[in-house]
């Protein structure tokens, strides 16, 4: 049966698309502002005002020649890539096993789900735990900052009402056939629910990329070991105060503006190749039988 849309239909799809068109743009004209500048000529950037909708001045790739040519910032990618991937893969590992545990109907599910629930509201802070990772001799190592961010408390409760949303009948068919808790939790119930665990692969992996805390407390003394949010994080207040030298460089001006691209592009190409799981999920997540 075809319906046709009336002028109420036409007036909401009007305020809908105005309503995209807007979210729209104030998501994408700070990163637009920011990468405008970055190519823009850095003597004539520092008297525009306003945003930077088009390059200021000659268009020049200095800020990016000036970042990329000290050798940390290489070595912070590359830290930066191990970290990412350590804390995503062990983060992964703990959150399906976690959260299988959790699913199942035990005595003690509610007594973990409350205990997890807690230590999403408080913590023992910092310094418990760099006393923990000290007694454990994890500090100055880069493990200390993979264990640290490996896992959320609401990482886990996602992986659990990932295994609840398999269908109980699926469960029971394939306990009644002789499988066991890994051949259950791996071959049966995971594949129906793994898009919801890319919402804990995409969170883990956004976290561990812009995270430079951590290694600020665990790694601080050792630069062959800091991730590029710490080493931009020094660009930056190394460059602070480039215009009290005596013949200032104005390209410094740029690097503000370079280093923030630089560690934000990319998080927006991986983005993509999440889109299509995180799609399946809220849909999966949508339905009821």
């Amino acid at each position: 049966m075809v319906e046709k849309t009336g002028p109420a239909g036409y007036a909401a799809d009007v305020i809908i698309t105005v309503f995209v068109f807007v979210a729209a743009f104030i998501c994408i004209i700070p990163i637009w502002h920011v990468l405008m500048s970055s190519i823009s000529d850095g003597f004539s950037l520092l008297s525009h005002k306003g945003l930077t909708i088009l390059p200021v001045g000659k268009i020049t790739l200095n800020g990016y020649k000036m970042i990329f040519s000290d050798s940390n910032v290489i070595t912070g990618y590359l830290n930066t890539i191990f970290y990412v991937v350590a804390t995503v893969g062990c983060g992964f590992l703990l959150n399906v096993v976690g959260g299988y545990a959790l699913s199942r109907d035990t005595k003690l599910t509610k007594f973990f789900s409350f205990f997890l629930l807690i230590t999403m509201l408080f913590n023992g802070g910092l310094i418990p735990a760099y006393m923990i990772f000290d007694m454990l001799h994890l500090t100055g190592s880069r493990w200390a900052i993979v264990l640290t961010e490996a896992t959320m408390a609401v990482n886990i409760l996602i992986g659990a009402a990932a295994f609840r949303s398999v269908p109980k009948e699926t469960v029971e068919s394939a306990t009644i056939d002789g499988c066991g808790h890994t051949r259950l939790m791996l071959q049966i119930m995971f594949p129906q629910c793994k898009s919801l665990f890319m919402i804990t692969v995409l969170n883990s992996f956004v976290g561990s990329w812009n995270s430079w805390l951590t290694a600020s407390i665990y790694v601080a003394g050792d630069r062959s070991k800091w991730p590029i949010q710490l080493i931009i994080n020094e660009l930056v207040s190394a460059n602070r105060n480039f215009l009290e030298t005596q013949n200032p460089n104005y390209d410094r001006n740029l690097i503000q503006y370079a280093v923030i691209i630089a560690a934000t592009l990319p998080i927006i190409v991986a983005f993509p190749f999440f889109q299509k799981q995180l799609e399946a999920g809220v849909i999966r997540g949508a339905v009821k039988e």
